[in-house]
């Protein structure tokens, strides 16, 4: 047992007070984790865009204050009642979405969304009693998307939660716990491109490039990056990228450019933008008989797509996926040893790195399109 365990646990943490102003260094107190619940001591977090979509707060219904943070590495401080998984000392990645072992979906192979555990944004609660485990001198601090890494401890049920080799460095594992597996995790488990074949991955950032590293990994021969930012192209050719397009150059829809550069269309088709539109060319630039096209993007919620049903009759194949569709507790640790053995690269992911008082920096990095991960180092 830790020498803190049940106790209420003194740290620092990064406070969002209210939307799109710069977070504040506070002391807050983190309460002891409850039955089905685990206290985490984050050593490394970093900076995802949803992070930035939510604290800006310009689409959704503000929280605040509250800590964000959801992608991170750290070490199991203590365990609450019932928690068998995990034992103080373990080295763990906390994910936004979990796996309670007993719903439908986690038993079955298919399915990676926990009816218990599934994201939920609006929740600043934990769900076993609607209470926040953080709070400053007596006043709650919500929680975000059951994870709240931008703090030195943080509470989480158990179920978000997969432990991982120790010896995995986790300022470079980190950022697994979400926008890199989301990306890598749809080619590779959803789209699963054949060697030799070709790719078109629609979006450039972060998850975008995460595609394109499946794509690589898989063997695909080209890689098509489309993206309305031209300059992206150079530092994507590293991830597998070797042709690209950028819809503003053709004065036709791509897809019709993209299957006039491929006999017709591609293999598959990786839609990481949440446009609609970038959803609809996607789908429409593979290639009847065989072309899959995968959807990763969040739409906006009124969008609707729109396609004519003869592109299903012609035998292409729209599908959606979930964080990869990587079962969290399971299959994580199984991408760990993937980058153990190099056959997955992170550290071209990293840009930036910031100590845990900077941690507005990549806010700033992020804002300015000049950072694919920063990490953030909980340690000065």
């Amino acid at each position: 047992m830790s020498t803190t365990a049940g106790q209420v646990i003194k740290c620092r943490a990064a406070v969002s007070w209210e939307a799109g102003k710069p977070l504040v260094i506070e002391e807050v107190e983190v309460a002891p984790p409850q039955a089905g619940e685990v206290r985490l001591k984050i050593l490394y977090t970093s900076l995802c865009h949803t992070d930035v979509y939510f604290w800006e707060a310009k689409g959704q219904t503000p929280l605040f204050p509250r800590i964000f943070g959801h992608e991170a590495g750290g070490i199991v401080e203590s365990v609450g009642e019932g928690v068998t998984h995990l034992k103080p000392g373990d080295h763990a990645l906390p994910v936004f979405t979990g796996e309670c072992g007993e719903c439908p979906h986690c038993k079955s192979e298919e399915s990676n969304m926990c009816d218990l555990l599934r994201i939920n944004t609006d929740r600043g609660v934990m769900i076993s009693d609607n209470q926040s485990r953080f709070s400053i001198k007596g006043k709650p601090i919500y929680h975000f998307v059951g994870t709240s890494t931008f703090s030195e401890y943080t509470v989480l049920h158990a179920g978000c939660v997969a432990k991982i080799n120790p010896a995995a460095p986790l300022d470079k594992v980190c950022i697994l716990s979400c926008g890199i597996c989301t990306g890598f995790g749809a080619t590779v488990n959803v789209a699963k491109p054949k060697p030799g074949s070709s790719v078109a991955i629609f979006g450039l950032g972060a998850v975008g490039l995460a595609a394109a590293e499946g794509a690589r990994v898989s063997g695909a021969s080209r890689i098509i990056g489309v993206d309305l930012v031209s300059s992206r192209f150079e530092g994507a050719k590293k991830f597998g990228v070797n042709e690209f397009v950028n819809p503003k150059d053709h004065d036709k829809p791509v897809q019709e450019v993209i299957a006039e550069m491929t006999n017709g269309g591609v293999d598959r088709a990786v839609e990481c933008t949440g446009s609609i539109q970038a959803m609809i060319s996607a789908f429409e630039c593979v290639h009847d008989g065989w072309g899959v096209a995968v959807l990763v993007g969040v739409p906006n919620k009124d969008d609707a797509f729109k396609t004519h049903p003869v592109n299903f009759l012609n035998e292409r194949t729209l599908k959606g996926t979930f964080y990869g569709n990587y079962k969290p507790r399971t299959d994580l640790p199984n991408v760990v040893e993937m980058y153990m053995r190099g056959e997955l690269e992170l550290e071209k992911f990293i840009t930036h790195t910031v100590s845990f008082s900077e941690i507005n920096k990549a806010f700033d990095y992020m804002l300015k399109g000049e950072s694919i991960r920063c990490i953030i180092r909980m340690e000065e």
